[in-house]
């Protein structure tokens, strides 16, 4: 069986950790163990920020729709709701941009949504 040097291997393996490592403090920055599970650490909080993110922008864009409902005089819920009777198909972040961007638009929005209800209540 053929001799096997594994020192480009290795050494790839453990430059590749290292430089994720850059910036860290002390060791984590210097020594291959530390680094790696410092690497590890770091990648798996990387991970759930990415999930958090998504929710967190969800609150945010619902947290100003609800802000343009009330100056128009309505609640976040009933404008949803008003929204998906009217068969208005736009989302979350769509419905923040014209509120933040457009009030006369996201103030039609809200009467057509307030229209749907009252015929869906009469109905």
């Amino acid at each position: 069986m053929p001799r096997v040097k594994r020192s480009t291997k290795r050494n790839d393996r453990r430059k590749k950790i290292l430089e994720r490592a850059s910036g860290y403090f002390l060791t984590k920055s210097k020594l291959y163990q530390a680094a790696q599970e410092a690497v590890e650490r770091g990648l798996k909080f990387a991970y759930t920020g990415r999930k958090q993110k998504k929710r967190q922008f969800r609150s945010l864009w619902i947290v100003r729709i609800n802000a343009a409902c009330k100056i128009n005089g309505t609640s976040y819920s009933q404008f949803i709701n008003g929204l998906k009777k009217a068969g208005i198909e736009l989302d979350r972040k769509i419905l923040s941009d014209i509120a933040i961007h457009d009030a006369a638009g996201f103030t039609k929005l809200v009467e057509q949504a307030k229209a749907a209800l009252t015929s869906a209540a009469a109905a």
